[in-house]
């Protein structure tokens, strides 16, 4: 049996490293780039583990390259993103609108575009965007993170279109509130924009959905594998949410 491979883009830690872990887990060989070189140095025996920001071109052109000598691509989770600033659209600096659009659109972009070729060749395969429930509804002071993930969803869709003539699928997850480092970041800047604390934010996001609770990062790499796996194999174009059901995107406390 040949050995299913998968690239996870900002795989070393937070929602990629738990995909790389649930494919780990399933048996495929885990690639995983990241900007944080640190952190790829802790990565499990056996991972391959690449320090490239996915905002440039030829650094994953090179990444490829390398994993089509290895022998092809079956699954890509493009993965990268930053949360961008936390301010009114008035307030935004546009350095800091496009850095957040570079690296959660541009990066999603350039890895399905150098992952394609790879796909088509085996005549199947399957792309897992990480957009965010940002990218299902409009969230106040989160302008630049929400324009990128809901752009991702249409260049996901269209993946879908493009591709599935190849026998290769495309399919978006949005992530709700996970919790983690990168979440308490986004809990304490809001927390500071609109007067609260964080506690109090945090207990908004939980009630604005229907099970009242964040999610844990392995619930995202989970349904990952699920969506490559041939149990989802006719399913492509789709975006689906991993929030415990978002009811309410702004509650206020």
């Amino acid at each position: 049996m040949t050995l299913r491979r998968v690239l996870i883009t900002a795989g070393a830690s937070g929602i990629g490293r738990a995909m790389g872990d649930a494919f780990d887990a399933a048996g495929y060989e885990v690639w995983v780039t990241d900007v944080d070189a640190a952190a790829l140095q802790a990565l499990p025996a056996g991972w391959q583990g690449f320090a490239v920001n996915v905002t440039d071109e030829a650094a994953m052109q090179s990444v490829f390259a390398q994993v089509a000598e290895a022998g092809g691509l079956d699954v890509l989770c493009a993965n990268a993103g930053i949360a961008g600033p936390t301010a009114l659209i008035e307030d935004i600096e546009l350095e800091d609108w496009r850095s957040c659009v570079s690296v959660n659109l541009e990066g999603a972009f350039l890895a399905a575009k150098y992952a394609a070729p790879l796909m088509k060749g085996a005549g199947s395969g399957s792309i897992v965007v990480t957009s965010s429930t940002a990218g299902q509804y409009g969230y106040p002071n989160r302008a630049p993170y929400a324009a990128a993930k809901w752009a991702v969803i249409g260049l996901t869709k269209t993946l879908a279109m493009e591709l599935g003539p190849f026998g290769i699928r495309a399919n978006a997850i949005c992530p709700g509130a996970v919790e983690g480092p990168r979440m308490e970041g986004v809990l304490e800047r809001e927390a500071a924009a609109k007067g609260m604390t964080r506690d109090e934010v945090y207990a908004g996001y939980a009630s604005g959905t229907s099970m009242g609770s964040f999610i844990e990062a392995m619930d995202i790499g989970n349904m990952a594998v699920f969506l490559s796996s041939d149990a989802a194999r006719l399913v492509s174009g789709q975006v689906i949410a991993v929030d415990g059901h978002t009811v309410n995107p702004d509650p206020k406390v």
